[in-house]
């Protein structure tokens, strides 16, 4: 469907009702308000279909179900396929002081009966029915829709269903791009890699990628990044170590672009069952650009998360050290909660001044930007490397975290405070991945928790949530929030689920 100029108006006046009402206090933990979840993550359907259990990530926003702690709260979850009965008890149960069943009684679970990799919001535009079954079930004036990413196809649901989208306007959506980020950066002043502008053919990437190293002759490798991408698909790797000693000469660009040329397939494309070829064919597509890649004997992966209201206000919400794989260390596994000490003030600096820039551009609503940390002379410097206007995979286990504790951040330290003034530490992964898994129903997890005691204990507000439950069977894979008292505390309950799942799995 094509937007229409009085369609995308009525968009913008729907926004503009969000910056209207809103107040200091977050609106959708307003008592009586109904809340539209739209978990999808809207991406090409050859990103997803590379992420193992990739439909089953919808649940990573389950945490939502705990804003029916508010009694007069109503609440619309749209899944892609039914969601397990257990799975939606597990969340329940963690709600404080609610009764199961009065919860219950205000969440309204739909379905699109629809496995295939298309966007969830697409699979609901595709069934009229639903659209109105939804629209009937939303009081006006009193309804919100929220989403992991905001996509035309988000927006086109908000307009159908005449209800403001609490995210940022797909309009907006080229500053959480590869080459925006870049230009974000380079306004904020903030330290980043050298790089190329946004490019979309072979060619031209040679020659950017040459013109790179003519500049930065000391280089070992690039990094090739498709404008869009997710969790660090998207990304390739190339080594040119060998010819590297070459660019210190007097080199010209032409025939830097024939040594170029003759090792760029040579690159290393981060994700499954992914080629240079079929990379280069999504370059006219998305378009492309090369990066320098830091180098660093200690480097880590830093990450701010923030927050920017609708009346332009920013916020800061977490920090985070992720946890990468993949053969270059490009991928996203996981995250520790807080960053370092030794940098996770910085990183809120350095968040503020991003979020104030994208808030003059009429962002709203979350956005992550991904550093890397790397010790030069003792000191830890810090390369802006992206920003992602959305949720992420940082944002499910901070607010599990802050939803079942009732905690506060601390600007001041970067440090999470129970109500008991007990700082609080997690490690979380949507990527515990083993064959041995495989055939695990959500129910046999949960004879498990019930065994070994691993449930989440609300009296000591420690231990692990879990979620991608519905993964489990056939793609043997697990997401997982474990949370303790001391950095340590957590990565040892982290480490203890791993133990015993394996030990209730291995034969």
């Amino acid at each position: 469907m094509v937007i229409t100029s009085s369609e995308k108006e009525r968009f913008k006046e729907l926004q503009d009702k969000l910056r209207n009402c809103w107040q200091d206090r977050d609106i959708l933990d307003e008592d009586d308000t109904d809340i539209l979840v739209i978990p999808s993550f809207s991406i090409d359907q050859r990103v997803g279909r590379k992420v193992a259990g990739f439909l089953h990530y919808e649940e990573r926003l389950l945490f939502s179900l705990i804003r029916l702690r508010n009694p007069h709260t109503r609440l619309i979850y749209i899944t892609a396929q039914p969601l397990s009965p257990i799975i939606v008890d597990y969340y329940l149960q963690l709600l404080p002081g609610i009764p199961f069943s009065h919860a219950r009684e205000r969440l309204l679970l739909l379905t699109t009966y629809d496995s295939s990799l298309k966007p969830l919001t697409q699979k609901i535009l595709e069934r009229p029915r639903l659209v109105t079954k939804i629209k009937n079930s939303l009081r006006p004036n009193k309804s919100y829709m929220v989403c992991f990413n905001s996509t035309p196809l988000e927006e086109e649901l908000s307009i159908k269903l005449d209800i403001p989208l609490l995210a940022s306007s797909p309009e907006l959506s080229y500053w959480g791009s590869k080459s925006g980020s870049r230009e974000i950066f380079s306004q904020c002043n903030l330290l980043h890699p050298e790089g190329s502008q946004l490019v979309f053919t072979v060619d031209d990437l040679i020659r950017e990628t040459a013109q790179l190293l003519i500049k930065k002759s000391h280089l070992k490798k690039v990094v090739i990044k498709l404008n869009e991408g997710f969790s660090g698909e998207g990304n390739a790797v190339l080594d040119i170590s060998g010819i590297s000693p070459l660019f210190s000469l007097d080199i010209s660009l032409v025939k830097a672009e024939n040594l170029i040329a003759q090792i760029i397939h040579e690159a290393k494309v981060q994700g499954e069952e992914e080629t240079w070829q079929s990379y280069c064919d999504r370059i006219p597509e998305l378009g492309v650009i090369v990066e320098e890649f830091i180098e660093g004997e200690e480097k880590f992966s830093p990450s701010v998360q923030g927050y920017i209201t609708p009346n332009g206000k920013v916020e800061i919400l977490s920090t985070h050290d992720q946890i990468l794989g993949g053969d270059e260390q490009q991928i996203y596994l996981g995250c520790s909660f807080p960053a370092h000490s030794s940098y996770r003030l910085r990183l809120q600096e350095l968040g503020i001044k991003v979020g104030e820039a994208l808030a003059k551009k009429g962002a709203m609503e979350r956005f992550g930007v991904d550093f890397l940390a790397v010790k030069e002379n003792n000191k830890w410097q810090l390369y802006a490397i992206e920003i992602n206007l959305r949720k992420g995979g940082t944002t499910h286990p901070f607010m599990t975290l802050k939803f079942l504790t009732n905690g506060t951040y601390n600007y001041q330290d970067g440090l999470f405070y129970s109500p008991e003034e007990k700082v609080k530490y997690y490690l979380a992964s949507d990527n515990l991945q083993k064959p041995n898994y495989h055939g695990l129903l959500p129910n046999d997890l949960m004879d498990i928790v019930t065994k070994h005691r691993l449930h989440f204990d609300s009296s000591t507000k420690t231990g692990t949530i879990f979620h991608l439950m519905g993964a489990l069977s056939e793609f043997g894979k697990l997401g997982l929030t474990s949370i303790g008292n001391t950095r340590e505390e957590a990565v040892n309950i982290y480490k203890n689920i791993e133990t015993v799942l394996d030990s209730e799995t291995l034969i």
